[in-house]
């Protein structure tokens, strides 16, 4: 397994590595732009090195993004500091755990539907250490829990929406060259689908 990196942006979850903005959530095509994956918003995420996954695995992760963006919408609940959540599986396995690694798939939209980022289209989870600051507020309180929204649990499958004073607030975000990927007040909706407890080095 290789070592853990840190990514200066990433709203997947500060999510997520940057990658280009489509219009379109059916027909995002993959980008790099190592420009923009060296930025630092100040809200450093970790995210992880893994090991490559064979073509059959990455297709299917591929294909379960596709179906992450033909989710049915679920009734959401509200905390009081304004996160929406809901659960489409609770999952079985452990609680998410205190400042340690975990593994996670999501996809991220804005309000409108439009897929931002995801780690389904990379073909890998992203790791992340949670409930201490190192990724937006909304993902540490819809993932660790608190203030009403109850933890999430290995396996399971959660949707957030995220108020801006949750994500980037009144500034825009991932900007270079005066192209910004997240403008400024926006609302987030993740859908997070909790993989795993990272087994790597958990330094």
């Amino acid at each position: 397994m290789a070592a853990v990196s840190t990514l200066s942006f990433n709203p997947a979850i500060v999510c997520c590595s940057r990658s280009g903005l489509s219009s379109n959530s059916h027909n995002i095509k993959a980008h790099f732009d190592p420009k923009k994956l060296i930025l630092d918003v100040g809200m450093g995420l970790l995210a992880a090195s893994v090991m490559a996954l064979t073509p059959l695995e990455a297709d299917a992760t591929r294909i379960e993004y596709y179906a992450t963006t033909a989710d049915p919408p679920c009734d959401l609940s509200f905390a009081r500091s304004g996160l929406g959540f809901c659960d489409l599986s609770v999952g079985s396995g452990q609680e998410a755990p205190y400042s340690e690694l975990i593994n996670i798939h999501y996809t991220a939209r804005f309000a409108n539907g439009t897929v931002f980022d995801s780690s389904y289209k990379r073909g890998r989870p992203l790791t992340m250490r949670i409930g201490v600051g190192k990724v937006i507020k909304g993902l540490d309180q819809g993932i660790f829990g608190g203030e009403g929204v109850p933890p999430m649990h290995v396996g399971g499958k959660r949707k957030l929406q995220i108020p801006p004073e949750l994500a980037y607030g009144p500034e825009p975000a991932g900007c270079f060259s005066g192209d910004c990927n997240v403008p400024a007040n926006a609302t987030l909706i993740y859908d997070i689908n909790f993989t795993g407890i990272y087994s790597g080095n958990r330094k």
